[in-house]
């Protein structure tokens, strides 16, 4: 007995050679058009564009898109706990003057800043040797003498 595949496929195989036939036809005045051939330059780049983001969606995106949705999701989990935690005041050192400590406090350490910054190649006080005038030897002055 046969199955209906085997009934449907035998009924059908009579029109195989007709619809190759056609096939063909189509296909030779597809690529014979003239209009075909003149496409511009500018829709065919935009037609590989559009071919090349939607591969790019197909290859990248929709295999891993249980992965893309986790990365997604804790995305929105970090923005909402960034929103949570901000504060509407100002920061508690910015709403109080500064004491007179700390205005103290502030002062010695620039102090000590600039002396352990101060530029220390040149003394302050430098002692300049006066000119060196050579005195007479002795024994040039016995020589005179003599």
């Amino acid at each position: 007995m046969k199955t209906p595949r085997e009934l449907l496929l035998a009924r059908h195989r009579a029109a195989e050679p007709k619809l190759d036939a056609l096939r063909r036809e189509v296909v030779a005045a597809e690529l014979n058009n003239q209009a075909t051939r003149e496409q511009s330059f500018k829709v065919s780049l935009v037609t590989s564009l559009l071919c090349c983001s939607n591969k790019l969606w197909r290859e990248l995106v929709w295999p891993c898109r249980r992965t893309w949705a986790a990365l997604a999701a804790v995305w929105v989990v970090l923005a909402l706990v960034h929103l949570a935690q901000r504060d509407g005041s100002p920061p508690a050192l910015a709403q109080s003057a500064p004491t007179a400590g700390m205005i103290l406090t502030f002062r010695d350490q620039q102090e000590i800043l600039n002396e352990l910054f101060a530029d220390r190649s040149v003394p302050a006080e430098v002692v300049r040797p006066g000119i060196y005038a050579p005195k007479p030897r002795t024994e040039t002055v016995a020589l005179l003498a003599a």
